[in-house]
């Protein structure tokens, strides 16, 4: 069975007999995982083997940034703050690109030890003090500073065998709103937005970076009335055609505030699959998620789904211990 758009949640630590039945359905792609899910390591690795055991193809992907995005922690690694980062690279730039490098590895072989694919990490937004629920998870303000501390980033990420995934294109830092809660709005220009949130996606794109890109649920009023999750514009012309994106375009999830401005869920889903989002996280709502699986309609697409399968985790040979110990010190150096 090749792999579907839609990634759901879990309610629980244990697979219930409805989740196994609904990560069987062909729509279903892969499964994000939250705090809810998670006890300890051997917990999640049982619950992650049952997942397998349902569908081995099935992708498993959390948030696991560091600072306040940390879904894992007890038995992880308590990861920093990108924001971190950037002031450290304030001070020395060459040894905040090598922290970078070693922690997005760090972040990457933790969650590769048991049996998660990808994060959905780096944060490409620029913090301009503006955004709260951004605030301290981006790298930075400059978008220079920005793309380089999340290429060097990205390269520890793709060293442990794991793909990245950008996120919130265009950019959510220009905007107060919090999208999980309202629908938010930026009224600058194309061109501001272009010379500034929008070169570290462009960067990151052009080197090959990104497997995955994440659009915000924010309305960028210059190119389109629509939240950039669904406007054809944003994703179809700017980020395909303009940026030349290949990879996975995942809408953020459906069942947030902001999301809302689609109709109902079937619509949502419907909206931003039409926009070009190639994967739909529909979290946080199981009846919402049983409406999408029942009602959305889509084609199948063997270029879709192999994009998704490219975010599989890739082999990898092991973990150094004494490179572990490093990057773990490291980490609690910076948090």
């Amino acid at each position: 069975m090749s792999l579907g758009p839609v990634i759901l949640d879990l309610e629980s630590t244990e697979l219930s007999a409805e989740e196994r039945e609904l990560l069987r359905h062909p729509l279903v792609g892969g499964v994000i995982l939250f705090s809810r899910n998670y006890h300890d390591p051997e917990q999640l690795r049982a619950l992650l083997r049952d997942i397998a055991a349902v569908r081995g193809e099935l992708l498993t992907c959390v948030d696991q940034e560091g600072g306040r995005v940390q879904r894992f922690r007890e038995g992880f690694t308590r990861l920093p703050a990108c924001g971190r980062l950037g002031q450290a690279y304030a001070r020395d730039a060459a040894w905040a690109l090598d922290a970078a490098r070693r922690l997005g590895w760090l972040m990457a072989v933790e969650l590769r030890a048991v049996g998660i694919d990808f994060s959905f990490a780096p944060v490409l937004d620029l913090d301009r003090g503006i955004s709260q629920v951004i605030g301290d998870r981006a790298f930075h303000a400059d978008p220079e500073v920005v793309t380089a501390l999340a290429r060097a980033y990205v390269a520890g990420q793709r060293q442990a065998g794991m793909a990245a995934v950008g996120k919130h294109f265009p950019g959510h830092g220009q905007v107060a709103a919090d999208s999980h809660t309202e629908l938010p709005v930026d009224r600058r220009s194309l061109g501001e937005i272009e010379n500034a949130d929008l070169r570290p996606f462009a960067s990151l794109i052009a080197d090959g970076c990104l497997a995955g890109v994440m659009p915000a649920h924010v309305v960028y009023a210059a190119l389109d009335a629509r939240p950039a999750g669904f406007s054809r514009r944003w994703i179809g012309q700017v980020l395909r055609q303009r940026l030349g994106f290949a990879g996975v375009v995942f809408s953020d999830d459906l069942n947030m505030a902001a999301a809302a401005e689609a109709g109902d869920f079937v619509a949502r889903a419907t909206a931003a699959w039409e926009a070009g989002c190639t994967a739909l996280l529909v979290c946080n709502n199981r009846s919402g998620l049983i409406e999408v699986l029942e009602g959305f309609r889509h084609r199948p697409d063997a270029a879709t789904a192999a994009a998704l399968l490219n975010l599989k985790a890739r082999p990898w040979s092991g973990v150094d211990p004494h490179e572990l110990a490093r990057a773990r010190r490291l980490a609690g150096e910076l948090a």
